[in-house]
């Protein structure tokens, strides 16, 4: 057969000798020695996956302890080697726990993420910019795979990440970055790629998980447990982005994309934190059947993608208030497996270097999906429900003076914009006295009504006079 019609061009008899010669070396296969059949290309394994790390405190060197642990299970599992070829980080004499003198150093990570010699670049540094998105950027830019725990990265720019990664043919992945050891961004992105999905949420930050838990259960204050925490290495010397949300705004970004196809946007997400939570809203929540958790929720409404984070009331009863002390949960609503909880450590060396690993055994396995579920150019913006247009369940903590009307002026005010109060409770610690014109601790408990409604009734109930302080709101999950 010519490739041809006057058989000048000779690249059919170059193909017929070539099979001829795999033929015959096929033949002699046996007479060889292993060595020198991989030198020849037949009967070799693939080559190794080489992995440089960036970033080397306690999740990358928790990293580097596991891959030494498992790298023959791994090797099993994938049917590669994979070699540390390359570490990076700020301090080279720091004690780490693990020992690193085997592994090439890279003062500079940004070099590392291009070496010639590594093909999949995993940081561990952190931070939305400087030094953590030179290299990304420039890793995916040279082709290299990227493995990465970073939420906020990945909430601001995961978008751009994605692109590159798909434009040079290589993986992007972030299982580490929501909920540590739990495997939630898979089970989005693969395991309910089949479902259409209503609802997700859960409890994404250990720190304020912690602190709510030991303030209920020790009946301690919210500094007392802050305090406690950052003693125990749950809480940064500076814990605002945890207590504030923050931390956990990013994460529920990164969620929304993958449960709703849509683009990650952290701006549009209403975010309050725990600060403001009293050892008597905890009190309260428990008589009435109730317990308080920080929450990110992402759900489809009539007006669109709703996004928030706060503080909420969670029936006892429920999944998600069994969660205690660190641990992170997920819930998910969806159409066929219908609600999914998944639960497990949030944090930790371990736990995150779990799933970092788990993302560099796919990789290694030529596992290669779409970041967020869908390619890029059809993800789409999303249409975002305004907060103002929540509907739900509402906790009012009021501080109102003892005066003649004052209980009737505010129950006038939640009349007025249509507000149904399922009950009304006059709260007092056991043994304490009210001084005439002094402020008595009432709390209102709402049906269903809207975000906006809510927060003009008390509006008008502070303008009234008759509130000793600033009302205290907390939205009700009842579902």
């Amino acid at each position: 057969m010519r490739c041809c019609p006057n058989d000048t061009c000779g690249v059919a008899p170059r193909g017929l000798d070539r099979i001829a010669e795999i033929g015959q070396n096929l033949v002699h296969c046996r007479s060889f020695s292993s060595s020198t059949l991989r030198l020849r290309g037949f009967c070799s394994m693939p080559p190794p996956l080489r992995i440089g790390i960036a970033g080397l405190g306690t999740v990358g060197a928790a990293v580097i302890m596991l891959l030494g642990r498992q790298a023959e299970a791994l090797r099993r599992r994938t049917g590669r080697q994979i070699a540390i070829t390359g570490i990076s980080a700020c301090q080279r004499e720091k004690q780490r726990g693990v020992d690193l003198a085997s592994f090439p150093w890279f003062d500079d990570c940004v070099a590392l993420a291009t070496a010639p010699d590594i093909d999949l670049f995993v940081e561990l540094i952190g931070g939305e910019e400087g030094i953590a998105l030179a290299a990304a950027e420039r890793a995916l830019g040279a082709g290299k795979s990227f493995v990465t725990a970073n939420k906020a990265l990945l909430a601001k720019h995961g978008m751009r990440l994605a692109a590159l990664a798909e434009e040079k043919g290589v993986a992007l992945a972030f299982e580490a970055s929501v909920a540590g050891g739990i495997p939630i961004v898979k089970t989005l992105r693969e395991g309910l790629a089949g479902n259409s999905i209503e609802r997700v949420y859960g409890i994404l930050n250990g720190t304020c998980n912690y602190i709510l838990t030991r303030m209920e259960q020790e009946a301690l204050s919210f500094a007392d447990c802050l305090s406690e925490a950052q003693k125990l290495g749950y809480a940064e010397a500076d814990p605002s982005f945890d207590v504030g949300g923050f931390d956990t705004a990013h994460k529920l970004a990164i969620l929304t994309s993958l449960a709703f196809g849509t683009v990650i946007d952290p701006a549009a997400i209403a975010v309050e934190g725990i600060e403001a939570i009293t050892l008597a809203d905890l009190e309260a929540a428990a008589e009435l059947g109730y317990r308080v958790k920080l929450l990110g929720v992402a759900q489809r409404t009539q007006a669109g993608i709703e996004q928030r984070v706060h503080p909420t009331m969670v029936p006892k009863s429920s999944a998600i208030a069994q969660v205690m002390g660190v641990t992170n949960a997920v819930t998910i609503d969806a159409d066929a497996v219908h609600e999914l909880t998944l639960a497990g450590p949030g944090a930790g060396g371990e736990a995150t270097a779990s799933a970092i690993v788990a993302d560099i055994a796919d990789i290694a396995r030529g596992v290669r999906s779409a970041p967020f579920g869908w390619p890029v150019a059809s993800l789409s913006p999303a249409r975002h429900a305004p907060m103002q247009l929540h509907e739900g369940g509402y906790y009012i903590r009021l501080s109102v003076f003892d005066r003649p009307g004052a209980a009737a002026a505010i129950a006038t005010r939640m009349a007025e914009r249509g507000i149904s109060l399922e009950s009304i409770v006059q709260r007092r610690r056991p043994g304490a006295t009210i001084v005439p014109g002094g402020a008595v601790p009432v709390v209102l408990i709402t049906h269903a009504t809207h975000e906006k409604t809510v927060r003009q009734a008390l509006e008008a109930a502070v303008a009234d006079g008759f509130l000793a302080e600033k009302p205290q709101v907390i939205r009700i999950e009842r579902e």
